[in-house]
């Protein structure tokens, strides 16, 4: 198998400053890159939407234009239908007068009798040969509904050109007419040719068999079925639509005219709406390739810029290494003059940092002996009240261990001390009933020095060792709490433990009495309130809280050698 080194050596190589610039470089060149393709995508949709938006307007506005169209020549067919001449069937008078206002307009007049047949159009003079009208239907409609109807395109055989109707039925006692007016669907096209078209847009007026009326793309178009159109669709047709049709893409937007039924269909070729974009990409790669090569350029002369000062840092390094004093050097970047700075403080701080070493190896050899003199005690005191060795065992070991959990939080907490929360967590856990509503620990944030969290957190293990036995913790239903407050300069701790029957107890001073007296009593000034009642224990400690807070010129000790 190959050795570490040679994996390492294989998997891990040393590369030149120019390799990590370059890289630099493409961290930096890529996501800008990317950014700006977004930007630009970004800035191509915005324009989309505002071409689509004025597409859909148009489509709106042609809409509109056309049924004022139909709306006018609709008048047009009202103001006619009260001529006297129609009542009294004077045919010449009344197709005069139809002429006659009809005469600078683009549209024509035909007057049908109940059976649709001719009796009257514009088209052609008096008394031409008519015969029956080339679109029935609509006719009939209008006679059966009483309504004005508009027919679809169809192609007329007078006109010999495709055409729409807009039809009026008219009955004057039992005689029935019907009033049509006519005009060329390529005229429409002159409505729609002015409207604000760009950008590869068309418009096209569609009836509702699909069939073209007008459009602005080709005029051959006029009477053919919309390229665009598909089954279904006049029944429900979205606003906006992408459509394929012979395999190309069309982006449309159709409105419905509110008369007659037709609808205005806006459209182009997907290519030519994209089209945009597609020639901002193709300028944004072009750019993108050439800033990379003066990139990568800049890199490469950077790099050869850079080189010597770093071989000049690897030799101070070195010196350093070897005990050597390193001076500062003034170099024109100033990263490496502040490592070149940062070299020579480093020579200077090594002294320092082992008389803070040895420092520190005093501090814990002072903890040390501290740890071991308090153990000792246990151990004597747990001896003179223990009646066999089995006992002293047990109790010399839960003492022991309630103590390592005072040291856990020693050494988390640091010369910083311990917070009197968490060691009353840490001394109650190992005795702590299931049920959470048994146990109530509260009070304000406070932090215990090093020494007084060891002593207060034997007293409290001392405690809980005899609820357990005697108190809360010895039936089912007994209950603890423990809160503290700070007042007058003293913190105030209350223990309170509730049971429906206190368990007697044994006569005499034990190890938790010696604790809680000598230790809180002597070393912290505790004065120590101590209750037994029918209900339970309650013990109320209050001592000074000068002789609780850790220390803080050892806390500056320590953050200055980095503890």
């Amino acid at each position: 198998m190959p050795s570490e080194n040679s994996r390492n050596r294989l998997f891990s190589w040393p590369l030149p400053i120019g390799a990590y610039l370059g890289a630099l470089v493409a961290v930096a060149l890529i996501p800008t890159l990317l950014f700006t393709a977004v930007l630009l995508e970004r800035n191509n949709r915005a324009q989309q939407d505002v071409l689509t938006t004025l597409a859909e307007a148009t489509a709106g506005s042609i809409v509109e234009t056309i049924d004022r169209e139909l709306a006018g020549m609709t008048t047009t067919l009202r103001v006619l239908s009260t001529s006297r001449a129609l009542d009294t069937d004077d045919f010449v008078e009344f197709y005069d007068r139809a002429r006659s206002a009809l005469r600078d307009t683009k549209s024509y007049f035909i007057l049908l009798d109940e059976n649709l047949d001719q009796l009257i159009n514009t088209r052609v003079d008096f008394g031409a040969e008519l015969g029956q009208t080339s679109d029935p239907l609509p006719a009939q409609r209008a006679l059966d509904t009483g309504n004005t109807v508009i027919s679809n395109a169809f192609y007329g055989q007078i006109a010999q050109k495709w055409v729409f109707n807009v039809v009026v039925p008219w009955q004057e006692d039992e005689k029935r007419r019907v009033l049509v007016l006519t005009q060329n669907a390529e005229d429409l096209t002159s409505l729609i040719a002015g409207q604000n078209l760009r950008g590869g847009w068309n418009a096209s007026v569609v009836d509702g068999n699909g069939t073209v009326v007008a459009t602005t793309f080709m005029s051959s178009d006029i009477g053919k079925p919309f390229l665009l159109w598909e089954e279904g669709r006049s029944q429900s047709a979205p606003s906006r639509q992408t459509l394929s049709v012979d395999g190309a893409d069309y982006e449309t937007f159709t409105v419905n005219s509110r008369l007659s039924g037709w609808k205005v269909v806006v459209w182009s070729p997907t290519e030519v709406v994209a089209a945009p974009l597609t020639r901002a990409l193709q300028t944004f790669a072009f750019g993108g390739l050439l800033l990379a090569a003066l990139s990568a350029l800049s890199a490469f002369v950077l790099a050869r810029q850079v080189t010597r000062p770093v071989r000049e840092l690897a030799a101070d390094a070195r010196r350093l290494g070897a005990g050597e004093a390193v001076a500062a050097k003034p170099y024109k970047i100033s990263e490496i003059a502040t490592v070149s700075s940062a070299l020579a403080e480093a020579s200077h701080d090594r002294q320092e940092a082992e008389g803070e070493i040895r420092f520190l190896m005093r501090e814990v050899a002072h903890r040390s002996k501290n740890q071991l003199t308090v153990v000792s005690s246990i151990a004597k005191q747990t001896a003179r009240h223990a009646p066999n060795f089995d006992a002293f065992q047990d109790s010399f070991q839960k003492r022991v261990q309630g103590l390592a959990r005072s040291t856990d939080l020693l050494i988390a907490g640091g010369v910083a001390g311990v917070e009197l929360r968490e060691l009353f967590d840490a001394q109650i856990e190992p005795f702590r009933p299931g049920e959470t509503s048994r146990l109530k620990i509260e009070g304000p944030r406070f932090r215990l020095s090093n020494q007084a969290a060891q002593t207060i957190g034997l007293a409290v293990h001392e405690l809980a060792t005899n609820a357990s036995k005697y108190g809360a913790f010895s039936t089912n239903s007994g209950r603890l709490d423990v809160d503290w407050k700070v007042t007058d300069g003293d913190l105030v701790i209350d223990w309170r433990e509730t049971v429906s029957r206190m368990e007697p107890r044994e006569e005499g001073r034990g190890f938790g009495t010696e604790v809680i007296e000598r230790m809180l009593g002597g070393t912290l000034d505790a004065v120590i309130e101590r209750e037994i009642g029918d209900d339970g224990l309650h013990c109320r400690f209050t001592m000074p809280v000068g002789k609780l807070l850790p220390d803080p010129d050892a806390m500056k000790a320590e953050r200055r050698f980095g503890g």
